[in-house]
């Protein structure tokens, strides 16, 4: 059974900080691509930031870019967001990804989310 758990949600104050972590089980966490994606209510998912298999290349929206850090400890199946500098648009659920490229096919996984409220 494939699992990932999001936490680290929460209430914070615009220019605060919060670190996400996404902790997944059944999966060869090494081999998948990992990140992060955000809803608000009425839109669609956006995608946040990705992390490869080894660490040594991320992507970043946009929108995140210099705030928001994507880490990964694979000795601990975990894959971390670093948010900085918060704003209330940054205000969402985020979801922890896990995706792969096998034999020709995209495979993806999702957790359930947690709740990131930027406000004052």
């Amino acid at each position: 059974q494939v699992q990932l758990v999001e936490s680290g949600g929460g209430l914070v104050q615009p220019g605060g900080s919060l670190r996400l972590s996404c902790a997944a089980s059944g999966i060869a966490f090494n081999f998948y691509t990992m990140g992060w994606f955000r809803q608000t209510p009425g839109k669609e998912r956006e995608f946040v930031a990705n992390i490869n298999w080894s660490g040594g290349s991320t992507t970043y929206a946009d929108s995140v870019k210099g705030r928001f850090t994507i880490s990964r400890d694979n000795a601990k199946n975990t894959v971390y967001l670093q948010m900085n500098s918060l704003k209330p648009e940054d205000t969402a659920v985020y979801y922890c990804n896990a995706n792969r490229i096998l034999l020709g096919q995209r495979r993806d996984y999702w957790g359930q989310g947690t709740q990131v409220t930027v406000s004052s």
